[in-house]
């Protein structure tokens, strides 16, 4: 008869086998994804340090050798306070992770040792190898292949082109349902930030997650603004604040005269604040009578991580210039994977490679699955932030480079000047338009006190919106959230589509 110890021992002689693959398959993935997140944090650093050493080349030239060596000494304590940052958040987001895998590894380990097999360790690995490849090579895979339902696809029936300049045309979104605007509606024209691109107002129209839609499936003649390929588009490499508010006029005349209604604007994040310029520019007088501003940076010097960040930064390096590019018609263009790379560097404790790595697979290891299931919310979201980097007119960077460095003056006045006025927030009262601010509670990029700066000027209705900077036009998009935008929610605040179709009953 087989002794006790002899019943519990494993059957399988290729068990070693299978546990050594699994733990080879693991190590593998686990260095793959190191290196794929390590990599794609650090491209941009190839095109700045290109803009860096010509732009440096002049600078040399014209500063001191020991004004030279202060600045460089200064700009390599810079660079270790953000390293150290990026590592300090890494290990927290290493610490987290590990904890709850250290406890799977006892519970694995223990029960081999108490049923003398491997079996229970080859699971272990399996599961942890098939975590490691869905976040390297399924994940990536997910985010591609969510192109065809995010953002704005203007060749398809929903959308039909309603005006074009030089640098934009713009499009009519067409509700997603059997809904028909009233003749006389009045018409909302949205302008999306040229850092962010247009497609995140778009994001999800097949999981009634767009914050164009929300708009049109109430019925609201519905128009974004769509800026032309700066690539293929010598007038957009070039636009200036001038030119992109009187393309803003062309469109509203077009509207006007098509709904017999003056405008809404609506502009997201830096489309809000240029289209707050365009309005104390008096270019849109007659045309706008209301304004809502979502997430926008009205006074960027109110943001505090960036200016904390900016402030750290040595004088010297304060410079646009170092994210200059040359493109082939032989203009300069503000390369925008520096760009965002700038707002990365920003934030390195929550953007460092090996964070995000690990905040990846603390996400994607919550359901316990050894292959787990990617949401199209979270491939969408990635596909943005990794494909809607497009490079961006100087002339506009150099509004928005202002409006972060120059505060807003005690009076109201903005730091900028277009058509050689002086633009103030007062302006907009004096004309009557109503204004509506929208602005994210947990918004991480553009501040709530950068956001309701205008309050210290004029009055406006505020509705504040849980969550960060993207939720309004992700989460609260839905029409069944619980921050729907055509609804009244919190303490009675309206979201943005409520507001509109407030006005139109208003004065209907």
């Amino acid at each position: 008869m087989m002794d006790e110890q002899s019943a519990h021992r494993p059957n399988d002689p290729y068990e070693p086998l299978r546990l050594t693959a699994e733990i080879h398959r693991t190590t593998l993935a686990y260095l793959t994804g190191v290196f794929r997140y390590g990599s794609e944090f650090s491209l941009p650093y190839w095109t700045a340090l290109n803009a860096f050493v010509s732009l440096e080349k002049q600078k040399v030239q014209r500063h001191l050798p020991w004004e030279t060596l202060s600045d460089y000494i200064e700009l390599l304590m810079f660079n270790l306070q953000v390293a150290e940052k990026g590592l300090t958040g890494s290990l927290q987001a290493f610490q987290t992770f590990q904890s709850s895998q250290n406890r799977q590894w006892s519970e694995a380990l223990a029960e081999s040792v108490e049923h003398q097999s491997l079996k229970p360790l080859v699971t272990f690995f399996g599961r942890k190898a098939g975590l490691l490849e869905s976040i390297v090579y399924l994940y990536p895979e997910a985010i591609r292949a969510i192109k065809s339902e995010y953002g704005f696809h203007l060749d398809s029936n929903g959308y039909e082109k309603a005006g074009e300049t030089e640098r934009f045309a713009i499009y009519r979104v067409l509700p997603q349902k059997d809904v028909k605007a009233k003749p006389r509606t009045k018409p909302i024209l949205i302008i999306p930030p040229y850092v962010l691109g247009p497609n995140i107002l778009a994001f999800l129209p097949g999981e009634k997650k767009s914050y164009v839609h929300a708009y049109a499936n109430q019925g609201i003649p519905t128009y974004i603004r769509i800026i032309k390929d700066i690539d293929t588009t010598p007038a957009v490499q070039t636009i200036t604040g001038e030119e992109d508010i009187l393309d803003t006029r062309t469109f509203c005349r077009i509207l006007q005269e098509k709904h017999g209604r003056p405008v809404t604007l609506n502009g997201f994040c830096q489309g809000g604040f240029i289209a707050m310029a365009g309005l104390l520019s008096g270019e849109l007088d007659g045309l706008v009578d209301a304004l809502i501003t979502c997430v926008a940076p009205m006074d960027g010097t109110r943001s505090k991580a960036l200016v904390e960040y900016m402030q750290h930064l040595p004088p010297r390096f304060r410079d646009l210039g170092y994210a200059l590019k040359p493109v082939a018609s032989g203009n300069q263009v503000v390369d925008g994977k520096v760009m965002s790379w700038v707002y990365k560097l920003k934030s390195m404790e929550t953007e460092a490679p090996l964070f995000t790595f690990y905040r990846d697979l603390t996400m994607f290891s919550k359901n316990g699955a050894v292959q787990p299931k990617i949401s199209k919310t979270a491939a969408a979201i990635n596909h943005w932030l990794i494909y809607d980097r497009n490079d961006l007119p100087e002339a506009i960077t150099r509004l928005s480079f202002d409006s972060y460095t120059i505060p807003v003056t005690a009076d109201g006045t903005l730091p900028i000047k277009l058509f050689g006025r002086r633009l103030n927030f007062k302006r907009l009262a004096e004309k009557g338009i109503r204004y509506l601010i929208c602005y994210g509670e947990a918004d991480d990029l553009v501040d709530r006190e950068a956001a309701l700066a205008p309050l210290d000027f004029i009055e406006a209705e505020v509705t504040c919106f849980p969550k960060g900077h993207g939720a309004i036009a992700t989460s609260w998009s839905h029409p069944d959230s619980a921050c729907a935008l055509h609804t009244r929610f919190g303490d009675n605040q309206r979201g943005p589509v409520r507001y509109q179709l407030d006005l139109d009953n208003e004065n209907g």
